[in-house]
């Protein structure tokens, strides 16, 4: 008998200890929540984002293009199954240059680009969908849609979280070699509505608000990759391109990425140039806001390459 009452005890104890436990699961699951939400409730929503179901959704359409926006020697280890590999510099002017040069990363002209895509086959007919490497990067699908929009491609999507999202979501990966054939590109002419160089810049300087898109660490002086000098463009706010992703390699929330531009003072109707280092970075953070209703933002395609080389900084 005493045994029975011993375990009635124990057993009494257990679903006190029980509902305890459970009271407390509320409070504990809220601000895990409140920190990190989950990747239903913060995935991204835009006009250019598409998940990696939509991408694995595509393959083998005839009507769609994909494109390896890491370039041939990361492609060549393993790239979505029908994937072209295009670099950002192969659609860029550099032939003769270097970074800082003038010119050094622009896009080309209307006729070069025209005969560059045609021989890649990018097609201005197709839905083109590019994937990158995320925040491992520096967001080279972004560049190459931005510049793909400004010479008249009007159905273009990057995968958001790319590559390590793509891996995840079990997409088809090959290691054979992707050529597509020829086809020919009509561009009239360049849009430049979401373009700005050094020499317009310096001009009209003031009439902007800018905003680096480096890491904190080069906006405050580091030289890391061949800068003519450390720094920054004068009275220019940091909003680091990895900043617009979550801790799982995906873009955070709509909300909390409009948040970023709102704590950088930021409004819809400001004239807005972005830049990074090479025009890259800034690329993707012009879409990012284009998509957020910021419509007046242009992106240095010379970028602080090129504005420490000719100009002051901070």
């Amino acid at each position: 008998m005493k045994k029975m009452h011993r375990l009635a005890g124990l057993m009494l104890l257990l679903l006190a200890i029980s509902v305890f436990a459970g009271c407390q699961a509320p409070a504990a699951t809220t601000e895990a929540t409140a920190t990190e939400p989950t990747q239903e409730a913060s995935a991204y929503e835009g006009d250019y984002i598409v998940d990696a179901a939509y991408l694995k959704s595509k393959i083998g359409a005839e009507d769609v293009i994909i494109i390896d926006a890491r370039g041939e020697d990361e492609a060549r280890k393993g790239r979505v199954q029908g994937a072209v590999a295009i670099a950002w510099g192969q659609l860029a002017d550099m032939e003769g240059k270097n970074p800082g040069d003038e010119g050094w990363g622009h896009v080309l002209s209307a006729q070069e680009l025209a005969t560059r895509l045609g021989e890649l086959g990018i097609a201005k007919d197709k839905e083109i969908i590019l994937y990158s490497t995320g925040n491992a990067g520096w967001g080279e699908d972004g560049r190459i849609l931005w510049e793909l929009a400004a010479a008249g491609y009007d159905n273009l999507k990057m995968v958001d979280g790319g590559w390590d999202a793509i891996r995840a979501a079990d997409v088809s990966i090959v290691q054979e070699a992707v050529t597509l054939e020829p086809v020919e590109v009509e561009i009239d002419s360049i849009d430049y509505a979401n373009i700005i160089n050094t020499a317009d810049l310096t001009r009209d300087y003031d009439n902007y608000k800018i905003v680096d898109t480096r890491e904190k660490k080069e906006y405050e002086g580091a030289v890391l990759y061949g800068e003519a000098k450390g720094g920054h463009l004068p009275g220019a706010v940091n909003i680091p391109y990895s900043d617009l992703y979550q801790k799982n390699g995906t873009l955070k929330s709509n909300e909390e990425i409009n948040q970023l531009f709102v704590d950088a003072g930021l409004e819809p109707d400001d004239e807005i140039v972005t830049y990074c280092t090479g025009g890259i970075r800034s690329a993707f953070m012009q879409l990012m806001m284009e998509m957020e209703g910021y419509q007046k933002v242009k992106n240095y395609e010379g970028s602080y390459y090129n504005w420490a080389a000719v100009n002051e900084v901070e």
